[in-house]
């Protein structure tokens, strides 16, 4: 076996002008969980079409269990589970119709078929959906019966594009559930969402992209501490009178940045490594005139750590992650732009319908 479940070195993917992906390397090892985090248009969607073998690099390589995915997409297949953000479901076909449909075209006979469709749909919680026709579920439902196709031969690899997306509380729960089940059976998940709160409680690490390059691969707790390192601490402040006297105080206060308003003060951003620096603003403060009802640190959430990583990319102070999230590498020169477009641009998945 491999070292490494999935393994990206020095990706390219170019859509005619567009650069979808560039220089991308990271890997994922057997038995973790990784949550691919990205704006939209960052290059996710992408990166795992590719790793699905439903899309070509430009340049580079890209391997599940060591197989290459443009060399040995038939075993690749065998290996993975796809679930895309987005997926065809057929009118008159009913959920059990549907799995049975998928079990059929990957190779399940007689018995062994219809356990293993009965097997996905307990798991799956399915089963009281079995009569329901396929294409009027509802969109936790719909994620439900994806991911249940997925699972369909029982894959060593689950890869799944924002199966959280548009999900209510109670479905995101449940998903969630599902997957820590998958992760216990030792199945390496590759997942992309937006919702960076629950990436970080389920996941072992983190790889953030943008604009084609991964900028950050480690856990969450190296994340934010990364950030805070660089970019300082936050407080959230409360004062009497006007919240706005908070905002003006702080333009005129060297190491102090001014980061959100709230209803009674907003939250600063300090500079500096120690407590005593807050303590100093504090005192500032209060000589100023500032009548002070809460001052209190705060947690560097993710989703703070990523609009801080973004700003720090912006002003050149951050350059790609290595793949394993150590030292920055250099990718090679990259390939030269294509003259015309040959391959939809990434928010086109309509080939997602009959994946997998």
């Amino acid at each position: 076996m491999s070292e490494n479940a999935i393994s990206v070195r020095n990706l390219y993917r170019y859509f005619g002008a567009l650069k979808a992906v560039q220089g991308v390397s990271f890997d994922i090892p057997h038995g973790s969980v990784c949550g691919f985090v990205g704006a939209n248009g960052a290059g996710k969607t992408t990166t795992m079409r590719i790793l699905a073998s439903l899309d070509y690099p430009t340049m580079g390589t890209a391997e599940i269990c060591g197989y290459n995915v443009v060399s040995h997409p038939d075993e690749v297949r065998r290996l993975i589970g796809w679930m895309p953000d987005h997926f065809g479901n057929y009118e008159h076909m009913t959920v059990a119709e549907y799995l049975d449909f998928y079990a059929r075209a990957l190779g399940y006979k007689g018995k062994e078929r219809r356990l293993r469709v009965q097997e996905v749909m307990e798991f799956t919680d399915l089963v009281p959906l079995a009569e329901r026709f396929s294409n009027k579920l509802s969109k936790g439902n719909t994620q439900r019966l994806g991911l249940g196709r997925a699972l369909l031969q029982d894959p060593q690899i689950l890869i799944m594009d924002e199966p959280a997306a548009g999900l209510d509380p109670k479905a995101r729960v449940e998903l969630k559930s599902l997957i820590r089940v998958l992760a216990s059976e030792g199945k390496t998940i590759f997942i992309s969402s937006h919702i960076l709160s629950e990436l970080g409680e389920m996941c072992d690490s983190l790889l953030f992209i943008n604009g084609g390059r991964i900028v950050h691969h480690g856990d969450a707790e190296s994340l934010k501490r990364g950030t805070e390192q660089a970019g300082g601490y936050l407080y959230d402040v409360q004062i009497l009178g006007d919240p706005e006297a908070l905002s003006s105080w702080c333009l005129l206060q060297p190491g102090v940045e001014f980061t959100e308003a709230r209803k009674y003060g907003g939250r600063l951003n300090i500079q500096g490594d120690n407590v005593e620096d807050a303590a100093d603003v504090l005192r500032r403060m209060i000589k100023d005139g500032l009548q002070i009802t809460e001052f209190h640190r705060e947690e560097r959430n993710l989703e703070d750590a990523f609009i801080d990583m973004l700003g720090r990319i912006e002003r050149g102070e951050v350059s790609a992650a290595a793949p394993t999230g150590g030292r920055a590498i250099r990718p090679p020169v990259p390939p030269p732009l294509p003259t015309a477009a040959t391959e939809p641009a990434e928010e086109d998945k309509t080939l997602n319908s009959s994946s997998n």
